[in-house]
Order: structure tokens, then sequence, then C-alpha cells
């Protein structure tokens, strides 16, 4: 007959599976900023973004309020490698005349019952950190604010609701100041159920929902950023507090409501509001039962059609009733006593009838909190991208301690519902005590460590008025390297090329072009056509060069280098043509003329030896001697640096700069002859190859560089060279991250304070993982992926902290390559003594093509730096292969004229 009468209140797993299905939709709802004013599930930001991580310590004060009694708490945490906390409480009633009564009266009293605790634990004089279990509906906009949306719980203090209650706490608090002499911080304002999931993830790491089932019920959990609309930034998670309670006001539920549900709605305090609450929290179930036996009892289905005055009397049955009465064990003794007492005199069947009615009544409460509780967890593991996942949810709540039968029903309807979640149940001690202290504790812990951070990476902070002294420095160099009595000891060498136009687009021909100037080498042949359909086609082929061979002898080298040419010869079919030749090399080089090139020194990893002060077009002249298989014209021998600006020039006359920003870094540009002492004759401009790597070797800005930039310039193959290029290239900028990512681990602020043998492995943070760690569209997920391949295992605070890291080093490298290149501009334009210069500079190199924030950081600071300069940026389509041949070409065509 019961099962008959409560056929609607037994939910099936289809039916639980739907109301899944619906609070997911409502979840996403309430995350969206055009959705969450419709959204009954409000999903309000918690501010807190940290779980603790066991290296929380001090004293912290807590008060909660929110259940039937306030409760202040004292709580001690210590990191003494076991990480324990100790809790010591004091219970404070709370008379209706308070929660019922104005605000100025709530928070004095809550002021009054703080200061007497601090009295009885003798910690007046004390300053103290405070956190505020404050568990009602609040709109935060930080950790330490909440404006209160609406009171539940039978609270109904006026002149509260809109207001922020913080603030009206430290007002309160400051009263007592003067007068108690208490000083107290409010750091954090705390939802219990937040407060559950922080202490839980004291004692579990893996905790990352919290939940309540009591007199009311609520559920929290971690959300990534990037899916909270309602806050600002996208980086890291924040806890979300559902306020699931209101799930339903929208009329979402009303096919499962039963018309116990709607009278006891009508019969509440708010009704139409928390219509979900209303269905699983223990402050309305027994006043559920009541309902349901008052219907029985009138319809002559239990005690004799005898309806007695406990059955009328709203709150009668109560939840300790329900819970008695379910206590199996006990057989019906228990049943009968709690009727007897309330004057109801049943038989063995109203027992027994009465009993079912608890449990169907308590089991749909089970199960519509696990269907909910389901669509978080799904949520969470569909967040993580896992097809199976291990998580604890952190648990509180008399209805769940106490009712013999409520967890294990909660768990195994969970269970079956996300049979890919394997979760753990952790039952938590004073959350909303406790747990309001660990946010206090944990947010200390951000502070502290957000200030250690932020002296770690501040000298990476760069003011305009630096930028401008680096770009005014860097001037002065230029022109050292220009005039004959400095050059010799100036750090930015200012080496003529001898290469003294670019393209007009009547060049033609065949050429060879060799390019080396990394690990690779390359092989090209390029066919340039003039006229209408002038175009330029090429031919590669790439060969690895060897370790062995990048450090081992001279000769060896060239053996190799020629050993390629002829594969490709070979490999085209053009062994017999005697080629004109340009032969990119991309280290410092003096020229004395076009095809004379003199190593001035290795750089980028490369040691070979008896080759600096050698002339390098010699050297592969004697390399093919050797051989005897071939012949070739050697016409150029040319920079990277100028390629990539005589490329650019083959499409835009009006480029004159080239600037690389990849593995190395450096620029060129077209310098009147007039200014460059070291070489004969005022007519006309040449290129001048500045090789600006080298700039700060004397020392000139040693006031920008850091701790780490010494630790990198001290384990580099060439200690004390080339310090600017070691502040701007791709080579070095991961070695600066790894130097300071080791700092910050023996910080014990990444990596739990574990440096990994990994992290100790020079040349692991390749300059390609700053540009994906970076990169806007990568999920921290997929950051924490980036560093696992790196042996590096991150937790989701750690992979903001590494993300941090490198936009500091890449940001401050763009500024500096920036203010070195403005310095360049701004000279062009005074050189031609006008008031506004339009110039083209043609880039290349990983780093400005690949860095997501790069390019923009370095023209945005060549804007700042050079107000008057109008400057385009133009990509090279292969500067060292195309822009060799186009400087042979270049050369024969302004040599041919030479002869005519």
């Amino acid at each position: 007959q019961v099962d008959r009468y409560l056929y609607h209140m037994r939910l099936s797993d289809d039916v639980l599976l739907d109301v899944m299905a619906r609070f997911q939709a409502e979840m996403v709802k309430g995350l969206g900023k055009d959705t969450n004013p419709t959204a009954t599930v409000k999903m309000l930001p918690s501010f807190v973004r940290s779980l603790p991580d066991g290296s929380e310590k001090g004293d912290f004060l807590a008060v909660d309020l929110g259940g039937s009694q306030f409760r202040a708490h004292q709580v001690k945490v210590c990191d003494d490698g076991k990480q324990s906390s100790q809790l010591e409480s004091k219970f404070y009633p709370t008379p209706k005349e308070v929660i019922q009564g104005n605000g100025t009266e709530l928070f004095d009293y809550i002021a009054d019952c703080l200061s007497d605790f601090m009295e009885t634990k003798n910690l007046k004089h004390k300053k103290l950190p405070l956190g505020f279990t404050f568990s009602f509906p609040c709109k935060q906009t930080k950790l330490e604010e909440g404006v209160l949306l609406a009171w539940t719980k039978h609270f109904k203090v006026r002149g509260v609701q809109d207001t922020d209650v913080v603030s009206s706490l430290r007002k309160a608090l400051q009263k007592h100041k003067a007068s108690f002499d208490i000083d107290v911080d409010v750091l954090a304002l705390v939802n219990d159920t937040v407060g559950t999931m922080m202490t839980c993830g004291y004692d579990d790491p893996r905790c990352e929902v919290g939940l309540i089932i009591g007199t009311g019920t609520n559920a929290c959990y971690m959300e990534e950023m990037r899916h909270i609309d309602l806050v600002e930034g996208d980086e890291g998670r924040m806890c979300i507090n559902t306020e699931w309670g209101a799930f339903g006001d929208d009329g979402a539920l009303d096919d499962l409501r039963t018309e116990f549900d709607r009278e006891l709605d009508l019969g509440s305090l708010n009704p139409g509001k928390q219509l979900f609450e209303k269905m699983i929290s223990s402050l309305y179930l027994g006043e559920l039962v009541r309902l349901i036996l008052l219907k029985m009892t009138k319809e002559g289905l239990l005690f004799n059609g005898k309806v007695s005055t406990a059955l009328l009397t709203k709150g009668k049955i109560e939840m300790k009733h329900v819970s008695a009465m379910e206590k199996y064990k006990e057989g019906l003794s228990n049943t009968k006593e709690i009727l007897t007492e309330l004057n109801l005199f049943p038989s063995e069947e109203d027992c027994i009838a009465v009993q079912h009615v608890c449990t169907i009544v308590s089991f749909r409460s089970a199960n519509l909190c696990a269907a909910a509780l389901a669509a978080i967890l799904t949520r969470l593991r569909e967040n993580k991208k896992l097809l199976r996942m291990r998580t604890t949810v952190g648990i509180d709540g008399g209805l769940y301690k106490t009712h013999p039968q409520y967890a294990k029903r909660l768990h195994k309807v969970v269970r079956r519902l996300v049979p890919n979640c394997d979760v753990r149940f952790l039952l938590s001690v004073s959350g909303s005590g406790k747990g309001a202290a660990m946010v206090t504790a944990v947010a200390y812990r951000l502070a502290a460590q957000r200030k250690q951070i932020d002296a770690a990476l501040a000298p990476f902070l760069l003011s305009l008025e630096t930028l401008r002294e680096v770009k005014n420095k860097m001037r002065t160099e230029l022109e050292y390297g220009l005039k004959r009595e400095t050059q010799a000891s100036a750090t930015v060498k200012m080496l003529p090329t001898y290469v003294c136009g670019t393209p007009d687009g009547t060049e033609k021909g065949k050429f060879l072009a060799l390019d080396l100037g990394g690990t690779n080498f390359r092989v090209l042949l390029v066919k340039i056509r003039s006229g209408r359909r002038r175009s330029v086609q090429m031919y590669n082929k790439i060969f690895a060069i060897p370790l062995e061979i990048m450090q081992g002898t001279g000769e060896e080298l060239f053996d190799h280098i020629v050993q390629c040419i002829a594969d490709f010869l070979e490999y085209m079919g053009i062994k017999g043509a005697r080629l004109p030749l340009g032969f990119t090399f991309s280290f410092p080089c003096r020229q004395a003329s076009i095809d004379k090139g003199t190593l001035v020194g290795w750089t980028k990893g490369f040691k070979a030896t008896d080759c600096e002060g050698e002339d390098v077009v010699d050297m592969l002249r004697e390399a093919i001697r050797r051989r005897n298989e071939f012949d070739l014209d050697i016409v150029a021998v040319v920079n990277d640096t100028v390629g990539t600006m005589m490329t650019c020039g083959y499409e835009d006359p009006n480029c004159e700069i080239g600037l690389i920003a990849g593995t190395g870094s450096n620029v060129c540009y077209m310098e009147d002859m007039k200014n460059i002492e070291i070489v004969e004759g005022n007519e006309g401009k040449m290129c001048i190859n500045t090789e600006w790597g080298g700039f700060g070797d004397n020392g000139c800005i040693d006031n920008i560089r850091t701790k780490y930039d010494k630790e990198v310039d001290e384990g580099s193959l060439n200690p004390g060279k080339q310090r600017y290029e070691k502040m701007t290239s791709g080579m070095y900028l991961g070695e600066i991250v790894r130097q300071i990512l080791i700092d910050l681990t023996k910080q014990g602020l990444l990596f739990r304070g574990q440096i990994s043998e990994s992290l100790r492995k020079r040349g692991i943070f390749e300059t390609k993982f700053l540009s994906q760690i970076e990169s806007d569209r990568l999920a921290l997920l997929q950051v924490r992926r980036i560093l696992q391949q790196l042996g590096l295992d991150s937790t989701c605070e750690d992979s903001i902290i590494v993300k941090e890291v490198c936009g500091a080093v890449s940001k401050r490298a763009a500024q500096l390559c920036g203010a070195g290149l403005a310095a360049i501009v701004e000279k062009k334009r005074e050189d031609r003594g006008v008031e506004h210069l339009q110039i083209t500079v043609g880039v290349d190199g990983t780093l400005y093509k690949l860095h997501p924030h790069f390019s923009r950081v370095l023209r945005e600071t060549v804007k700042e730096l050079a107000p008057q300069c109008d400057v385009t940026f133009m990509l090279s389509e292969d500067g060292s292969g195309k822009g060799a041949a186009l400087i042979t070409a270049v050369a024969k065509r302004l040599h041919n004229v030479g002869q005519k």
C-alpha cells in the first residue's frame, strides 16, 4: 500500500541519469556570463584558488555562522614534516532574537562571542588572521568580501541582504578593538561547503569536491578558471560554490515533486525557493514524513484513521525521529516508542508502514543528492580529459553523519551513476571551522609565496626609463663600432659586409647557396628570373652536423661541408657546372671584401679548432681542392641577417634593416659610407653587420643583468661574451627559465620543493617549450602535460607559476631587442635628417615567428621608444638561402656594371 502510495518518490536509475543531465545543464548556465542572471544554480565563485599543499603553518581563528549554534575556533597548523593541525572550539547559542533581529545586533553578537573566546584562550594582544564561515549564498568579488544574496535555514536578519558581510563584521570588531583590546584581521569569507572541502583537502590532496548534507545541503568543487565567465582570467582553478539548493526553482524538477513537496513548500518561510534543498535536507525530511502520515491517516490507512495533535502540528516529527525509526537492527521497537510518544498508539502494521515511509523519503533524498553529485564528478572528469578519474569528496552534515543508512545509500548510487570515477568519501572533522582556518592559511601561504615570486621576477620587469637607457647605450656602442679609433675595443663590432646594394629586380641566373649557422647545414640551388615574370625558385637539401664535427677540427668541419655539397650536386645532376656561390656563414666575421671573411669567434655551440682568425672562404676553397671533384665560383660570404634584409629588399625596396630573433640574435642595416671610418670611400651605402649580441660585454648593461643571467653566462661555452644575446636569443631563454625554476623550487614555491633529476639537466628547457607554454590557446592541463614530458610533475598552481616565469623572461627578451632596434631606426632617421622616417625591417628567426607574444612586444617597444619612426616588419622567406643567392646575384650585377 505504502509503495503504491509513494510510487512517485521511488526514482529509477534512468530518472536519476536524467536529473544528472538537467543539473549539468544548470551548472553550465550558472557559469556563463549571459545565462547566469536567469540560472537557478548560481555557481558562485568563492575566490579560493588553491587547495592546501601541506606547507601551511601558523595560528588562525575562525568563526562559524550558519547552523543551530555559533562557533568560535582556534586552529594551529604545523608544518613539522608530519603535517598536523589542532583545533580548539567553543559553542555559543544563536538566540531567536539574534537570527531574526537586525544586522547590527547580529554582528555585535558575533564580535562579543569572539572576544569571549579570545579571552578564554588567552589570545588577546595577538594579531591573528581570521576566516569567517558564513553558510548562506553570497556573491563574492574577492576572498575577503561577500554580498549576501538571501537568507536560508530559518535566518531572517533585517538590513543585511545585499550588503558586504565582511565589512559589517569588521565594523563590529573595530568597536571591540578599542574596548576589549582584540586585534583580528578578517582574511577570508568562506562557505561551510568550501570549508569542508578544504579540511579534507588538508588530509587528502585528491579532495576537490565538498558536500554538505545536513540542515541545509550544498556542494562545491574546483572548476577551471577558463570556464568561469564571471571572473577575469583563464589561469588555474577556483572553487565554485554551486548553491545547488535552488535547483528546480524554475520548475525544472516539477515532474518529480509530489503533492507533499508542494504542501511542505507552501508552509515554509520561503515558498518557491530552495526546492531541491526541500527534497533533500534534514530540515525538511521530518516534515515531509509528517505530511505523508497525516494524509494516510486521514484516508484510514494508518492508526485506525485517528488523527492525533502531533500529526497536525508542524515540525512535530523531526529528522532525529526519522533516523531513529530507520534503525532496522532494533526491529520496530524504536518506531513504536517514538510513535507512542507522539500519542499515535500504533499497531505492528502501522510501525512497518511508518518505517517504510521514512525509508522511501530518506532514500529519495540520497538518490537526488547522488545524481547532482554525479553531475559534478562527470564535469571534473571531462575538464581533466580523463577516461577514468580518482577523486575524493569531502563530506559533512548531520544527515550524512547520524542517519544509519544514508551514507551507504549515497555511495552506492554515486558509484552506479558514474562507474568511471573512483570516489573516496572522506568525512570532514569540523569543516566549517577548521576549513575556514585552512582557507585563511592557504590565502596566507599564497600571499607569502606571491611576494617571493614577485621578488624573483621583479628584475625582469623593465621600466620605460630603463629601456630608454638601453636604447641610448646601444646607440653609443654603435657609434664606437663605426669609428676607427674605438672600433678595436668596441663590443658591438659593426662589421662591414661589402654588400653595397639591395636588389633592383634585374637579377637573373642560377646560383648555389650554402647555409651554415646552426645544427643543420643546407645546400640550395636558386633560379632567379627577372622582368615581367620575375620569380625565385629554390631546391634544397638539409644535412645534419654531428656534435663531434661542430666541436672537432676546422679541417673536419669543412670536409664535412664539401661532402654535403657533393651529395647535393650529384642529387641535382649539376656536378659539372661552375656556378656562382653565396656562402651564408652566420658567425661574426671580419670582411676585407665581399668574398673574404675572417672568423672573429665561434658562437651558438660551435667550437671547431684552427678556424678563429682564418678566412672561411679560403678554408672552403681548400676543402673543395682536397676533394678534387668539382669547382665553384665563391662570390660572397654572407651573414644570415644580411640575407634576411636582402630577401625582404627583393619584395620591398624600403627594407634597409635585417633582424634575426631566433637561436641567436643580430641586426644589420644599410649605413652611409661616410660614417664607416674603417672602410675607404664616402660614396653610397654599405650593409653593416652589427653583431650586437656582444653588446654589454664591457659591463655597460650590468645593472639589468640578474643573478640568473650570470648563472647562464657562467655555465655557457663562452663566459663573459655575447651578454646581450644571452638575454634576448632563443638559445638561452629556456636556460634562464630553468635557473629561475630551480631557485623557486629551492624556496619551496614549486614542485613541492623537490628538484627533480630532469630540472638539473642543462638545456632541458628548449625555447619551443616556452612558446608552447605561453600560448594563449593552451589550457593549464596541456601546460602540465608539457612539464610532464620534461619529467616535471607539476600541480595546477605550479603550471601557473611556470607560465608566469616563461612570460617574464620572453617579455624582457622582446623589450631588450626592441630597445636595440629603436636605437638603429632612430640613427637612420637622424642620418637622413628627416622629422619622420618610414622604413621596413626584414625579420627571421623562430622566436619571432613562433613565439605567441614576442613579435607583438617587440613591435610595441620600438613604437614606444622611436615614436617618430613608422616601422613595418616584414617576415623573411628564407633569408639565409634565398638571401645568399640574391646577394650573389647583386654582387655579380654590380661587378658586371663595374667591368663595363
